[in-house]
């Protein structure tokens, strides 16, 4: 099987330096799983394959790469439209996925990502296959399973946006390709790099975290690569950099997005030439750091407005990886409340504190705008100011100092029909089911509360 294939299972030279990157990332990655990986230009031409994406009667010697249709459908002609080809139609297009089925056998395409090169143009597309049947059982007994693992690390998710996450950190993990990790604020940038870092064979190394957006340059510039002493007006000493105290292991490059021009160049330099050079000084400084960067910016739309280097976009992003927010992976939300519960009450040496069927449903349909970080902090706010075995739909709505009128329009705004239902019924037991006395506990008139009663058919 691999004798006929070595042709095509070669990364050919690139003259784009960014393509080139990318492809010898993919090819450190795949080489060793068990899963199907390959990588196709414009032409549907193979340009990459991992040994799991062959299959025996695929037509090899030929002296060029195979057609992806040949090699992976079985086919003879093209598939007609295929969805990857969105990916060069659509630059703003991240992902496409492949279903099974149609006019002949399906390639078994899983999802298809943009190869971008340094120009800007998607040039490949990086293609993830779906488990062949000949590895299905042996493969069943680690993938699927793998696949509804909730956690890794500390991050938790089983929805597929985060099993794709998931999924693709343990792919990264050994390479020492740059990752640019992109998603709102309270996604979990941070965390994901960790999780990269800690999975990775540099896990006893350093892991360095560095927040560029709250240093000016010239100090940010000195806390990266270091100063020699008297470089400039208080340097009374030398002092090694980040990037430095990182060898070995990684450093996270917290927005990335607010560094300035003059930095972003020196810091291209750094990933250009794996070296450093410190404040005032003269001789490089061989460094061995991972960079993972992160922003919550679109720097797409920062490159074409040219407030951020192209060439240095391209050279962080050689694996971009996405969170998704918190609206987009609901089914997550019970995870992570169990999660966040249990932790805030061994933080605050609290017994463990149960959650209602009531609140659980208010906070699943919640929308977080803050995201994790949010439901995080809204959480240990509730496990702070509550007692009792079990936060109630009462504790979610009277925590915190706001008046209970704020509290309740703020459950009813972003949590649901059903917990502010919840607490109407609570607020009638609790008076007896006087009206007027619930409607003053609440702070909403009497005919606010008769049209909630009627609205949500309370007897």
């Amino acid at each position: 099987m691999a004798g006929s294939h070595k042709q095509a299972n070669t990364v050919p030279s690139c003259a784009d330096p960014i393509l080139a990157a990318r492809l010898e990332a993919i090819k450190q990655l795949a080489g060793g799983l068990s899963e199907r990986v390959a990588v196709m230009d414009r032409g549907f031409n193979v340009i990459y394959a991992n040994e799991s994406a062959w299959s025996e009667d695929v037509p090899g010697g030929s002296g060029h790469p195979a057609k992806c249709y040949e090699a992976f459908a079985h086919r003879s002609d093209p598939c007609g439209t295929c969805p990857a080809t969105k990916l060069y139609e659509s630059p703003e297009v991240q992902s496409v996925a492949c279903s099974s089925g149609g006019n002949g056998t399906a390639c078994g395409m899983h999802q298809a990502f943009p190869l971008v090169s340094s120009n800007g143009e998607v040039e490949t597309v990086l293609v993830l296959f779906k488990a062949s049947p000949k590895l299905t059982k042996p493969a069943s007994r680690e993938r699927p399973d793998a696949k509804q693992e909730s956690t890794l690390g500390e991050l938790i998710g089983s929805s597929a946006p985060m099993r794709e996450v998931l999924d693709m950190i343990r792919l990264v993990a050994d390479s020492s390709a740059t990752v640019l990790i992109q998603g709102e604020s309270g996604t979990g940038k941070e965390l994901a790099a960790k999780t990269i870092h800690q999975t990775s064979y540099r896990r006893d190394k350093p892991f360095i975290v560095v927040d560029c957006g709250s240093l000016p340059e010239t100090l940010l510039e000195s806390e990266l690569f270091g100063h020699v002493k008297g470089a400039f007006t208080g340097a009374h000493a030398s002092k090694r950099g980040l990037f430095e105290e990182a060898d070995g292991g990684t450093i996270f490059l917290d927005e990335i997005a607010d560094t300035t021009p003059v930095f972003q160049a020196k810091l291209l330099r750094v990933l250009q030439e794996g070296e450093i050079k410190p404040v005032g000084g003269n001789q490089p400084i061989k460094i061995d750091a991972r960079v993972i960067s992160a922003t919550n910016k679109d720097l797409t739309e920062l490159v074409k407005a040219k407030v951020f280097r192209q060439d240095l976009y391209y050279r962080l992003a050689v694996l971009p990886l996405s969170l998704p927010p918190l609206r987009d992976r609901q089914e997550d939300i019970p995870l992570l409340v169990q999660h966040f519960v249990a932790s805030s009450c061994k933080r605050h040496k609290q017994p463990i504190r149960q959650v209602s069927p009531d609140v659980m449903q208010a906070l699943t349909q919640a929308s977080w705008p803050g995201n994790v970080r949010e439901l995080q902090h809204y959480l240990e706010r509730a496990v702070v100011t509550t007692s009792g075995p079990e936060l109630t739909c009462k504790d979610i709505v009277a925590m915190g100092s706001e008046p209970a009128e704020y509290d309740l329009r703020t459950v009813a705004r972003g949590a649901t029909r059903q917990a502010e239902r919840a607490r109407i019924l609570q607020a009638l037991q609790q008076t007896g089911s006087n009206r007027a006395k619930a409607a003053k506990l609440l702070k909403i008139s009497r005919a606010s509360l008769y049209n909630k009663i009627r609205d949500y058919q309370i007897d």
